[in-house]
């Protein structure tokens, strides 16, 4: 799964520009941008405003709130100029997201307070995109992006919506702008980073739909492996974690999460939930390494962290962890991170940790 965040950016801008440099002629400003309040004008200029302001927040790492600078236009610039704005702006994010390191993460409030470079590039594009839309509907322009481009934005910053039947209709209902069949309408939407908690050698990284995708297909889900590639688990876990979402009962931060050691950035393991809890508030966890990773403490660290996160919510007062009788190493994983074995179930040996 390579870093096309860039390459990406620079495909929507480019439709973006193509398709309004074909009415710069026309009158932006006394035109309202679909059924948003701003002009034309004034949206156009907000999508390099958003390419501008996420560019600064990765190359800056921002880290509590956004940046603050802003980028005003010349005067008496025309509407050819403000497309000039939104391609140098585009050119410069997507400079950024080429030569930023993947366990990087900046300020974004939504939800959890940051996003690494795949999530501002999802969050790039769906600007340009939507708001491109909105422009085009105001001028009585045709516009329509890629498939390719709607599905990265959905698969990556928007887990909890189930894809509809093409990309682009269910984005435009995502974000309150279409309607699809069966599906009340959207009046308030946001988007949905991924969660990241940190541990002491590791952090765990939460698995997109994107990267689930290409972990069950066979890649690496954009994570450098200590082994290579990760355990078997790790891929059937994140074909779980896909079929949930095409199923809409995906709640992201109860998916899948790899374990990235912080020494080098390579991912050791995966860890996760079988589910959502349910209503008693139970949850079941579960967890593998590759070989490499194996007998330096890795698996404990992470159980820890990933329950202690968990019995923190409102949601969770009981976890579960099922081990093979015979698994000798992952009986004492689960004891050294304060499980209890209650019992025995066809071969499984059944511990919880309560809040």
């Amino acid at each position: 799964m390579r870093n096309t965040g860039g390459d990406r950016v620079q495909e929507a801008v480019a439709g973006c520009v193509a398709v309004l440099r074909t009415a710069t002629d026309r009158d932006w400003e006394g035109v309202k941008a679909g059924g948003l309040t701003w002009s034309c004008r004034d949206t156009a200029f907000h999508i390099a405003e958003d390419l501008l302001a996420y560019a600064g927040q990765l190359a800056g790492r921002a880290q509590d709130r956004y940046v603050p600078f802003e980028i005003v236009p010349e005067d008496g610039v025309d509407n050819a100029g403000v497309l000039d704005v939104i391609e140098t702006t585009g050119a410069l994010f997507k400079a950024t997201l080429h030569t930023t390191s993947r366990e990087v993460r900046a300020f974004h409030p939504y939800p959890f307070r940051s996003a690494n470079r795949e999530g501002f590039a999802a969050m790039g594009i769906a600007e340009v995109l939507v708001h491109t839309h909105d422009i085009a509907e105001g001028l009585g322009l045709a516009y329509e992006p890629s498939a390719e481009l709607c599905e990265f934005v959905l698969t990556t910053i928007f887990p909890h919506v189930r894809p509809g039947p093409a990309p682009w209709p269910t984005l435009l209902w995502a974000t309150g702008r279409g309607e699809l069949p069966g599906r009340a309408p959207v009046s308030q939407w946001r988007w949905h980073n991924n969660l990241v908690l940190p541990a002491d050698r590791l952090t765990l990284e939460g698995v997109t739909p994107a990267a689930a995708a290409d972990l069950h297909e066979g890649g690496d889900g954009g994570f450098e492996w200590v082994d290579g590639e990760p355990f078997e688990g790790t891929r059937v876990a994140a074909g779980l974690l896909l079929k949930a979402y095409e199923e809409g009962v995906l709640r992201p931060e109860f998916g899948v999460f790899v374990l990235v050691r912080r020494e080098d950035g390579r991912a050791v393991g995966g860890m996760g939930f079988h589910a959502a809890p349910d209503e008693a508030g139970e949850v079941e966890i579960g967890y593998d390494l590759v070989e490499g990773g194996r007998g330096s403490g890795y698996a404990t660290e992470a159980l820890r962290t990933l329950s202690t996160w968990a019995l923190a919510r409102d949601d969770v007062r009981r976890i579960l962890a099922k081990v093979e009788q015979d698994n000798l190493p992952s009986q004492r994983v689960v004891t050294r991170a304060g499980f209890s074995k209650v019992g025995e179930d066809d071969g499984l040996f059944i511990h919880e940790l309560r809040g």
